[in-house]
């Protein structure tokens, strides 16, 4: 009996032996199924609270992203779509700030955030929910992309803090946007003819390198809502216009090329160049006229004002210069400051003629006081009326007489008598007489002087901002 239940035991182990190794090797799925779900939804509790705590998406793919988008499998250094037309590349550009303009180097620098859109199929990838995914510049370093460079560039840099400032979005239909940020520094051709009352136009453009029009097509992708900027201020411009436009340019060995324009207007401000170059260069010349007003025998005033006032315009010119690039025509600024110069300079050669005419009159007027007096023939025979060697001047009395007497006798002799043999007779000069009237009235030039230097100045003025301002 024993040994038929021992029997009938060993059967039903042996029936059951390999049910239960299918069961042992089912658990090890299971198990695994399950610590994914409670990865993904793990309770922990904390003082009396659950908390549910999920597990990162990107823990659970089982794909890489250069296994989803393919890129082993292509070539990615070949522009989509090689062999066949030329592919769109769209551009918007929102630029950030404009950091400085510089007039001496004759650039600007400025930040912007440039984005290119175009389709690549290579990259295109399945998706249940139609969503995109990001990448930064780690994958960028993989796949194609536009080769956009920005022409008459001095200096450019993208962004690396803290991280490369790149930004990579894919579509699950292969649509792609590129978005870098970038700082350049590009030339600005500018017209200082009417510095500083001047209006610059300058701007940034942006080409492909290597691509001309038969394989890359650029294109402002929304027009001009392609261009957008933020509130920019500047410290010596106002910005009237920002405006894209398109462009061709033509290059002997290699053809075609589409370009793309990023214009602005840029309109200087006028106050600063007011209080720092203006207003003193008026004050410089005004205070040249103050010695007009100083009696002419006061020679250390009047000479050491008329210096300090040239040196200072001096200084005004130098300044403005060194700030300046140095062109080869004039600037508005340079007609401004070499015409107040003249004011000046002109005030100071015043009191010279003036200082000169003064000490002629009073060396005549010594010479006067010691020249004996002569008559009437005497005095024509010295004024040279007649020959000396035909006169014989020893025969002719002294008398006594006056400058009047002379006078009437000449003016009677001339009218009652008329020209004998070997007379000669003299033209009047009325340059000379009016010379000679204002060497014996020097007082007068500081007179005439002090209406007609700032009539003088103010016509300048007004001629000058008419025309500039």
């Amino acid at each position: 009996m024993r040994v038929a239940l021992l029997a009938l035991r060993l059967m039903c182990l042996a029936w059951l032996w390999p049910v239960t190794q299918l069961n042992s090797s089912s658990f090890p799925n299971k198990r695994r199924h399950k610590e994914l779900y409670l990865g993904e939804n793990t309770k922990q509790k904390h003082a009396g609270r659950v908390e549910i705590k999920k597990m990162d998406s990107t823990k659970s793919l089982l794909i890489k992203s250069e296994q989803l988008l393919r890129i082993e499998d292509h070539d990615f250094a070949m522009r989509p779509g090689f062999g066949g037309a030329a592919l769109p590349v769209g551009i918007d550009v929102q630029v950030e700030s404009i950091d400085s303009i510089s007039e001496v180097n004759m650039d600007f620098t400025m930040t912007l955030y440039l984005r290119h859109y175009w389709q690549d199929d290579r990259l295109a990838f399945p998706s249940s929910n139609n969503k995109s995914r990001t990448f930064d510049a780690r994958l960028v370093k993989k796949i194609w992309v536009p080769d956009v460079f920005f022409v008459h560039s001095k200096r450019s840099f993208i962004h690396d803090t803290t991280m490369e400032n790149i930004m990579l979005r894919v579509y699950p239909d292969g649509n792609i946007l590129y978005s870098v940020r970038i700082t350049v520094t590009a030339l600005c051709s500018m017209d200082f003819s009417s510095f500083p009352l001047d209006t610059q136009n300058c701007s940034l453009e942006l080409e492909s390198y290597a691509y001309n029009e038969n394989d890359l097509m650029l294109y402002w992708k929304n027009g001009n809502d392609s261009l957008r900027t933020d509130e920019i201020v500047l410290s010596q411009f106002f910005i009237e216009d920002f405006q894209p436009s398109f462009g061709l340019a033509f290059y002997s060995s290699t053809g075609w090329y589409n370009r793309l324009y990023i214009n602005f207007i840029l309109r200087r401000h006028i106050f600063f160049f007011m209080l720092q170059t203006y207003f003193p260069t008026m004050l410089m010349v005004m205070l040249s006229w103050v010695s007009f007003w100083i009696d002419r025998r006061a020679v250390p005033a009047r000479v050491s004002l008329g210096i300090t006032t040239v040196l200072t315009m001096s200084t005004i010119i130098t300044g403005v210069s060194a700030s300046m690039p140095q062109v080869s025509y004039v600037k508005a600024v340079d007609i401004y400051l070499w015409a107040s110069f003249l004011f000046v300079f002109l005030s100071v050669i015043e009191y010279a003629a003036v200082n000169y005419f003064t000490t002629v009159e009073e060396m005549k007027r010594l010479k006067n006081a010691k020249i004996p007096t002569f008559n009437a023939t005497q005095a024509m025979a010295f004024d040279g009326c007649f020959h000396d060697n035909d006169i014989d001047l020893t025969s002719f009395p002294e008398a006594a007489s006056t400058p009047n007497t002379e006078r009437n006798t000449q003016s009677r002799n001339s009218t009652n008598s008329a020209p004998t043999e070997g007379t000669r007779l003299r033209r009047k000069n009325p340059l000379k007489e009016n010379l000679s009237f204002i060497m014996s009235n020097s007082y007068m030039i500081d007179s005439y002087s002090r209406v007609i230097f700032p009539l003088a100045y103010l016509l300048f003025n007004i001629i000058y901002w008419s025309m500039y301002a």
